[in-house]
């Protein structure tokens, strides 16, 4: 027996008996306005992101194609674009190291913290939301909730093996308030507002 199995085992066996649900997530008053996309456009922005609406033309990715054209590698989720590395072929998560662009879909946003979730089944490869240089995210405005407690209601939130919220860029400050933004992930965050397909 792996020291893994052992002590899933030990926790199994102590486990205390009965049912023990969640506790109910509490309704708490919105803290934005109606105009959740506006709201959510703002918020993302203080994090350091960017909102970008799909264009009317041919071209979705117009807002990024600048990025797009001047990335060597490019990892796509989604069938809007066809990128140059195929996530699926993907053995192990530190492949993903020279990743320029990922672009994925959001399960949904948050309009209270600017907030986008991903589960396994949108990244396809966990680490594609951390390793890659920029990151652009396709959400439907229709799929932008009001607050956090929304999102935890979500069936797509609880039923999900990993769930992970991102607001904007990866940023770090020190003590004297000088704001880095990709310290230890992804150096940018746009999100292009487009329905789903």
């Amino acid at each position: 027996m792996s020291v893994r199995e052992d002590t899933l085992a030990r926790i199994r066996r102590n486990r205390p008996a009965g049912a023990h649900p969640l506790p109910e997530v509490p309704l708490f008053a919105p803290l934005v306005g109606d105009d959740h996309v506006a709201e959510f456009g703002e918020r993302l922005k203080r994090m350091g992101g960017r909102l970008a609406e799909a264009t009317s033309g041919d071209d979705l990715f117009a807002s990024v194609r600048e990025r797009l054209d001047g990335a060597k590698v490019i990892a796509s989720a989604v069938p809007e674009f066809a990128g140059n590395r195929d996530l699926s072929a993907v053995a192990r998560p530190q492949d993903l190291a020279d990743v320029d662009v990922a672009i994925v879909r959001a399960v949904f946003g948050v309009a209270e913290t600017g907030s986008v979730l991903f589960t396994q089944a949108e990244l396809q490869v966990n680490a594609v939301a951390y390793l890659a240089q920029h990151l652009v995210v396709l959400l439907d405005p229709a799929d932008i909730l009001v607050n956090i407690q929304a999102a935890y209601r979500r069936p797509d939130f609880a039923r999900a093996d990993y769930a992970v919220l991102h607001t904007g860029p990866s940023a770090t400050a020190d003590i004297e308030g000088v704001l880095i933004h990709g310290a230890q992930g992804v150096r940018s965050l746009t999100v292009i507002l487009t329905p789903r397909t």
